[in-house]
């Protein structure tokens, strides 16, 4: 019950923000591997820090596709699972498996990993607040 209602929180924060901020951009990955496709709802400063942003992006991710490289954000983020099942890495540490209505919050630096290992699609959510003019991802090495 608990993470249904953080999930549902997160959303209606995504819509909250959505409405008062920048425009909404869509992208199809040209990279064989991560998601297939990401629409990014808004990208806007965060109040009272002009030296970060906060970004809500939705990413899905399809069946027999490899996931994300292990990476780190420059910044938190929240991930809800929407639809599906995704794989949850952090590296060092087992493998979670995170279905529709779990979340999980990744720490600035974390290195983990997305991947759908199921048959169906995945649809996530992701909130960030990130360094403003730094890349959102950093690759890491296995």
């Amino acid at each position: 019950m608990r993470r249904s209602i953080v999930a549902l929180a997160v959303v209606a924060v995504a819509g909250i923000f959505a409405t008062a901020a920048s425009t909404q951009t869509f992208e199809t990955s040209k990279s064989p591997t991560g998601p297939a496709f990401s629409w990014r709802y808004f990208s806007t400063p965060l109040e009272n820090d002009p030296s970060r942003v906060v970004r809500m992006q939705q990413q899905l991710q399809l069946p027999g596709r490899p996931g994300d490289p292990f990476h780190t954000h420059n910044g938190d983020q929240w991930e809800v699972v929407l639809e599906g099942e995704i794989t949850f890495t952090v590296k060092g540490q087992p493998p979670r498996v995170l279905k529709a209505g779990d979340f999980v919050y990744i720490p600035r630096g974390t290195i983990h990993r997305n991947e759908n290992k199921s048959n169906q699609p995945a649809r996530t959510m992701e909130l960030l607040i990130i360094d403003k003019d730094k890349p959102q991802r950093n690759l890491v090495g296995n």
